[in-house]
């Protein structure tokens, strides 16, 4: 997906970043149940980034504020935070829970990854919660990262592994494909799982001239109250189920989220709880 001939990534931007805004109050709405799996994947890129107090660290494609919130709270008021986003309705989400936290050594700014609008070589850390995988040209976005950093400072990111371990992303989609016999996306359209390959991914590292470029899975829970309660939540944060959906007669709809209700069932206990193990993938490399 680097420069792939006959995709357009502005366009391919504009439609992400509408979908990222029809997903903020979804996400907003969702985040306990969200954070509680995704906190461990954010504890550990600050650990592998080497966050501490005073730091300057960067965050890209924050969504609603995170890492960048937990990372604010660890580098404290003598350090600052600046967090990234190319969706405004989630930038605003973020604001106001950094915010409701009492964070005031933070910033957010409406910026593509790809185009990195700060002065270079100006920060101790630079962090990424499952953003890169969605841009056209990660190895663009590798480099231009670099050069955000300190000699000898470390860039963090997460990605999703293969869609087989994320359930959580993969079943409604798989579900609506399979009903509506959609054919699957272009090779060249970023997904989330376009990075999954760790292998592939710690290339694009070494190629962007990062050095000690280390990979390792970390485990992502989701857990929900019911299978009800997962095919509300997908209604409210998945956009691309929605968008998938939304032509089709509400009787037809209605069929494919009982057949969704059904998938999110094999992953009940006895109590009717849903538990989905899912895997990141998380990176470090050095400048």
């Amino acid at each position: 997906m680097d420069g792939t001939k006959g995709f357009n990534g502005s366009d391919y931007k504009a439609a992400l970043r509408t979908s990222w805004n029809g997903a903020a109050r979804g996400w907003d709405k969702w985040w306990e149940t969200i954070n509680r799996g995704a906190a461990p994947v954010s504890a550990r890129l600050l650990e592998l980034a080497d966050v501490r107090p005073g730091a300057a660290v960067l965050d890209i494609a924050t969504g609603i504020g995170e890492p960048a919130i937990s990372a604010a709270r660890v580098v404290g008021p003598d350090g600052k935070v600046v967090a990234i986003d190319l969706s405004p309705g989630m930038l605003e989400v973020a604001r106001r829970r950094a915010a409701e936290a009492g964070l005031h050594n933070i910033e957010f700014h409406e910026m593509d990854a790809e185009s990195l609008a700060l002065s270079g070589d100006e920060f101790d850390a630079v962090l990424c919660r499952w953003g890169l995988m969605f841009l056209p040209d990660p190895s663009k976005a590798l480099v231009a990262v670099r050069k955000m950093l300190k000699r000898g400072c470390r860039f963090a990111a997460a990605v999703w592994d293969v869609s087989e371990k994320v359930p959580m992303i993969s079943l409604a989609m798989k579900v609506v494909m399979k009903e509506l016999k959609l054919p699957a996306p272009p090779k060249d359209l970023p997904t989330p799982f376009s990075l999954a390959d760790a292998g592939l991914l710690k290339k694009r590292f070494v190629d962007a001239c990062f050095v000690d470029v280390e990979t390792e899975p970390v485990p992502v829970i989701t857990e929900l109250a019911s299978a009800a309660a997962f095919v509300r939540y997908v209604k409210d944060v998945a956009q691309p189920v929605n968008a998938a959906l939304k032509d089709q007669t509400a009787e037809r709809q209605a069929h494919v989220w009982r057949k969704v209700l059904e998938e999110a069932g094999k992953y009940a206990a006895k109590d009717g709880t849903i538990r989905m193990v899912n895997t990141a993938i998380c990176i470090v490399g050095t400048k």
